[in-house]
């Protein structure tokens, strides 16, 4: 198994360029950048932490355009996702803001979302999750997510959880930004350490959405 030794300061310096020259040019010039310092990294890490969480899904650096107003080819960012239910799990990503770790359900309908909202207005088990939450964010997690900009329909608007209720995805987030560590072999350890931290809300979701 290939060793993890932090992204390197190219791999930023890439995606800064990136962000500014967003062509087909660019990245066939800056191909073996963005494979060696990068994708390889990133694929490292991921297999190390594999044997604890789950084989990860490094993403394309493609965009899909064929919908969309913003025609820019590649992605401005390097993610990699392991689930652990639909589209439930943990997040790692690398950009020109430098590295950023999550964990949260990305999307939810239907009977899925129904079932997330009623655990979320039960006393309990909503109380349980306001407590993962509330001490994740006491560490320095950022709370996130799609949310509605009125109340669900059958939830009253001054539910004691309705800011939760309205949410149609919930995610939580801490940024590395660009510190030290995330060039060293210490990241593994401090991406390890936050995602165990916040299995307590990835198991509460997996626990409560019905599909």
């Amino acid at each position: 198994m290939v060793d993890f030794t932090g992204f390197p300061e190219v791999a930023l310096d890439f995606y800064d360029d990136l962000e500014v020259d967003n062509t087909k040019a660019f990245w066939e010039a800056h191909k073996s950048t963005y494979a060696s310092a990068v994708a390889a990294p990133m694929k490292a890490l991921t297999a190390l932490l594999a044997k604890e969480f789950g084989e990860a899904k490094v993403f394309r650096p493609y965009r899909d355009v064929r919908f969309a107003k913003d025609k820019t080819p590649y992605k401005t960012a390097q993610g990699a996702f392991v689930p652990r239910g639909p589209a439930t799990g943990w997040y790692v990503e690398l950009g020109a803001a430098g590295v950023r770790v999550g964990v949260g359900f990305y999307e939810a309908s239907g009977a899925r979302l129904r079932s997330i909202r009623e655990a979320i207005d039960d006393k309990a088990h909503g109380g349980q999750l306001e407590q993962i939450i509330s001490d994740l964010q006491g560490s320095g997690w950022t709370l996130g997510g799609d949310t509605l900009k009125t109340s669900p329909r059958g939830y009253d608007s001054d539910h004691p959880r309705i800011g939760l209720l309205r949410h149609k995805s919930m995610t939580l987030g801490k940024d590395y930004g660009f510190a030290p560590v995330i060039h060293t072999p210490e990241l593994l350890d401090r991406v390890r350490a936050d995602w165990r931290e916040a299995t307590p809300f990835v198991d509460w979701v997996l626990a409560h959405a019905r599909s």
